[in-house]
């Protein structure tokens, strides 16, 4: 089994439970011994966790035998026997095989593509059955057992078709999930074929297909005329068939498709087969399970719809289809290509594109983008433009498919008006009648179904679809992009305007109108329309691009800080392609705060932050596994598209091309003169990634004024960070906060930070790390020669008692300028506060102190009262937060605030004051007390 594959079944177990059994199962799972990668992973990362996202943090940081062995145990604690059975089939006994010598229950690529029909119980090679599973499969141009090795490794968790799997008594409903195109409709299809297969066992013998894309168009009937419509030989026979429901096999196929109402699937529940109700009314009867409560359901659907159907069920299982694994794409492309060096740039290039890579889960996907690269790599061209942008690569494959001036012009805009309308719909089907209307022959059609744009289905041939989800985006995004026609304006077609394609609450509703917002900002490049004039002689619209600036325009200035949105414009700008376009869009922006999961992001970021000028301050987060956190010193002058760079391992080149896109976001720094302000938080970086960031740092071209540094890795980040910053005489500000390995050489570091002739540092604040005594005590020598530091923040640092000593000697110095000192979390007791109260006599400009989160208690509270009380004493605000404080330090503070104290600011929360608020009371009410805020 593959990481890929561990993952996935790993992920499909974990699916499986509620969201309070999922929190459960992290906390047992906490508690057994980690492994050493697992132990550094942040606990927050792991409890905002999905099913999905834990099963990829277990497998990219624990080894695959003690993802299994704990995954059963945490089975077994959470007292789920069901799922325990089914974690020990799908990982213990998979381990066990690998070792053993009979392969009897072996399940194995090669076990699969070796076995003869019959040979092993529970999978069986259907593919030489000339059935409706061949009829509509999403497979090109292949044969072979590929398309079988997709659907068996997802058909093992069906427990009705699995021998090993354990019985239940009640009957089983099973939800296929994912995203279009990746073959829940072909699994779905052979499932039927198995379990009307006796040998499965006596049970198993009616399966009966209902597709919601073409119910959506029946009227009301019964229930066995509803099943019977399309096996009219069955007609006599279905009272008899349905007596016998736990004999049947119902597969409801793409019920995100059924264009219903909200609420309908719930309303007016049928028990009656043989009462006709609307086709919505017998489908939900059917899955509330009123209707023939004991057969076995097996649903398909999109992932976005599982919000509508979870109500529906009770105790689905849920499969979520992954179509394509990484290494599936991988072996698709050298199988297409042939030559190994032309698939892995092929494969690569998708790659690259993270949006594109991630359609290629669907089989339809990945065959387009080889044919297009294909042939530019066969006509000599460069390929790489093609796959910046998922509107490039898609017009590319529509435009090379047709001959220039093909005159087609008339049936692309049928087929945009269409896709636009079952868009907008959520349908993906339309049929001939829907021709009929707009004057379009199935003749017309025929050179979009022979070159792949369009297929035609295969149980009915007068239902039509695109070759996948996302080419009805585009030509969604094509409708709006073409130059409208007079015959068409006065048309009430049911099709929303941009404003509404582009409008978060339309999308909320209706995902699939994201990516054709993204493809009609493609388009909006007048390159790009100029290539579809030419190819089919249409005319593209030239106010597009204007409408697309006044409707996004709304949409950013609704809500600037929201970070979804920000990377939604981002995008769209990136697909654009379009300098001017980014230049309008990005000019009013002067903060941006940006969360890079992925090399596109990273390129799309680039792209239009390099065209807003009066950016000010940028925050900056950086995802685990964009860079490799171990990574090798690669030359960072490399030359990605040389022949050297397809002899390094797959990891190498996926780095390397991180790192080289990194190079140009990062050039953002050093070239936009008006950036004050540089904030990278809680980052997952490489050393090599730092540096290249640092470099930018320290040019003077860069004119940084706050740099805030927390909770990165490496470790030696902070390191460079610090070199890079020394000297930079713009800086005021600078923040490190997090694991900061305390050595020798950061103190030399910090030690030319303060000390350098040209710098002119105002605010530190250094947090989460742990010095000896000496090196605090080197610390504060540090202090002492620095004439600019006004604050200063050591929270959460390990300072104690003996450290705080010698800082307090460094602040009550008569040359210290420090104003704002802040001490939070740094385990101080009541012991140090003698001295406190020295520096607090001592000090001519220490204004503000926070000690909160130090159990100082009551004792230290009436230590420092010692110095409150001098009249020289020029402290005005002071945090003691959570100090262990009771109605006796109470009394101190109050002797105190009635005398001649300046402090104006006092935070006693989170302290058991008790009747010391009464205490305290007391004192605000003396005329001499000075104090104005009481927290």
């Amino acid at each position: 089994m593959t990481s890929s594959q561990l993952e996935y079944t790993l992920q499909t177990l974990l699916e499986q439970l509620s969201e309070g059994e999922l929190g459960t199962f992290k906390s047992i799972l906490w508690a057994f011994p980690l492994e050493d990668v697992l132990q550094k992973t942040p606990w927050s990362e792991v409890e905002e966790a999905n099913g999905k996202k834990l099963a990829e943090i277990l497998v990219n940081t624990s080894s695959e035998c003690w993802i299994r062995n704990a995954t059963v145990k945490v089975f077994e604690e959470l007292n789920l026997p069901e799922l325990s059975k089914m974690a020990k089939a799908e990982l213990l006994e998979d381990g066990q095989v690998e070792d053993a010598d009979n392969h009897e229950l072996g399940d194995s690529d090669e076990d699969l593509e070796l076995a003869k029909p019959g040979e092993k119980e529970g999978w069986r090679n259907v593919m030489d059955e000339q059935s409706l599973v061949q009829r509509n499969s999403f497979w090109r141009g292949d044969s072979d057992n590929f398309h079988d090795h997709v659907t068996q490794r997802n058909q093992r968790f069906i427990p009705f078709l699995n021998p090993r799997r354990p019985t239940q008594p009640s009957p089983y409903t099973v939800v296929l999930h994912g995203p279009a195109g990746v073959g829940k409709t072909t699994l779905a299809k052979k499932c039927m074929l198995d379990w009307k297969d006796n040998n499965l066992g006596p049970k198993a013998r009616y399966a009966f297909y209902l597709s919601c894309k073409e119910l959506s168009r029946l009227g009301p009937c019964s229930f066995a005329e509803l099943i019977a419509k399309d096996q009219p030989e069955l007609q006599d026979d279905i009272p008899n068939i349905l007596a016998q429901a736990q004999r049947i096999l119902f597969v409801v196929d793409g019920l995100d498709e059924l264009r219903v109402p909200p609420g309908a699937l719930i309303h007016d529940i049928c028990g009656d087969w043989l009462k006709p109700k609307p086709v919505p009314v017998l489908l939900g009867s059917l899955l509330k399970r009123k209707m023939l409560p004991k057969a076995a359901l097996l649903v398909t659907t999109r992932s976005w719809a599982l919000r509508d159907l979870r109500p529906l069920m009770e105790q689905p299982i849920y499969i979520r289809v992954e179509g394509f694994l990484e290494e599936d794409r991988r072996a698709y492309f050298l199988r297409h290509f042939g030559e190994e060096d032309q698939a892995t740039r092929a494969f690569e290039l998708m790659r690259s594109n993270a949006a594109l890579f991630q359609l290629g889960s669907a089989p339809a996907v990945c065959w387009m983008v080889c044919m297009s690269l294909k042939l530019q790599m066969e006509n000599g061209e460069d390929p790489a433009p093609t796959c910046h942008t998922r509107t490039g690569l898609f017009l590319h494959f529509l435009c090379s498919r047709f001959p220039k001036g093909a005159e087609l012009g008339r049936t692309l805009r049928a087929l945009s008006l269409l896709a636009a309308q079952g868009l907008w719909a959520q349908m993906s089907v339309f049929h001939a009648e829907d021709l009929e209307s707009l004057g379009v022959q199935e003749s017309d059609l025929r050179p979009f179904l022979d070159r792949g744009i369009l297929r035609q289905d295969g149980d009915s041939k007068d239902c039509y679809s695109f070759l996948h989800l996302s080419f009805q985006q585009f030509f969604t995004a094509l409708f709006y992009a073409l130059e409208k026609e007079e015959e068409e304006d006065g048309h009430a077609w049911d099709i929303g305007d941009v404003q509404k394609l582009l409008s978060g609450e339309e999308r909320l509703q209706n995902p699939d109108l994201i990516q054709a917002g993204h493809f009609l900002f493609g388009l909006a490049n007048e390159q790009r329309a100029a290539e579809l004039e030419t190819t089919f002689g249409c005319v593209m619209s030239r106010e597009i691009k204007q409408e697309l600036l006044r409707c996004k325009a709304n949409l950013h200035v609704k809500k600037p800080s929201s970070m979804a949105g920000l990377k939604e414009l981002l995008c769209c700008l990136y697909e654009s392609q379009d300098d001017e376009l980014a230049k309008v869009v990005m000019a009013p922006f002067k903060e941006i705060s940006i969360h890079l999961t992925n090399t596109s992001e990273m390129m799309q970021c680039y792209f239009s932050l390099k065209h807003c000028p009066d950016l000010e301050k940028l925050s900056l987060q950086v995802a685990k596994g964009v860079f490799l956190e171990n990574d090798v010193d690669f030359d960072l002058g490399f030359e990605l598209e040389s022949y050297t760079y397809f002899t390094l391992p797959n990891w190498a080149r996926q780095d390397l091309h991180s790192l080289d896109i990194w190079k140009d976001f990062c050039s953002l720094v050093s070239s936009n003169s008006n950036l004050k302000f540089l904030e990278v938080r809680q980052s997952f970086l490489s050393e090599s990634s730092v540096r290249v960031l640092c470099d930018h740092i320290a040019r003077n071209t860069c004119h940084l004024q706050k740099a805030e540094i927390k909770n990165v890795t490496p470790d030696t980040a902070y390191r460079d960070f610090c070199l890079a910053l020394i000297g930079k005489t713009t800086l005021t500000h600078l923040t490190l906060e997090g694991h900061i390995e305390w050595e020798r050489t950061m103190l030399l570091l910090m030690c030319d930070l303060f000390r350098s002739p040209k710098g002119n540092l105002q605010y530190l604040r250094f947090g989460g790390h742990s010095a000896t005594p000496e090196q605090w005590d080197d610390f504060s020598l540090i202090l002492k020669a620095n004439q600019s530091l006004r604050r200063l923040h050591l929270s959460a640092s390990l300072l104690l008692d003996e450290g705080a000593k010698l800082l307090y000697e460094t602040v009550g110095h008569p040359t210290s300028l420090l104003q704002k000192l802040s001490l939070e979390n740094c385990r101080l007791t009541e012991a140090s506060c003698k001295e406190l109260a020295d520096v607090l006599i001592l000090s001519q400009h220490l204004t503000h102190l926070c000690l909160a989160k130090n159990p100082i208690g009551d004792k230290g509270v009436q230590l420092l009262c010692e110095g409150l009380s001098y009249p020289d004493c020029k402290l005005q605000n002071l945090v003691l937060q959570q100090c262990n404080i009771t109605k006796h330090g109470c009394r101190a503070l109050s002797e105190v605030l009635q005398g001649a104290c300046n402090l104006t600011d006092l935070d006693l929360s989170f302290n058991h004051i008790g009747c010391g608020l009464w205490i305290l009371c007391q004192a605000l009410e003396n005329p001499d007390c000075n104090l104005k805020h009481l927290r």
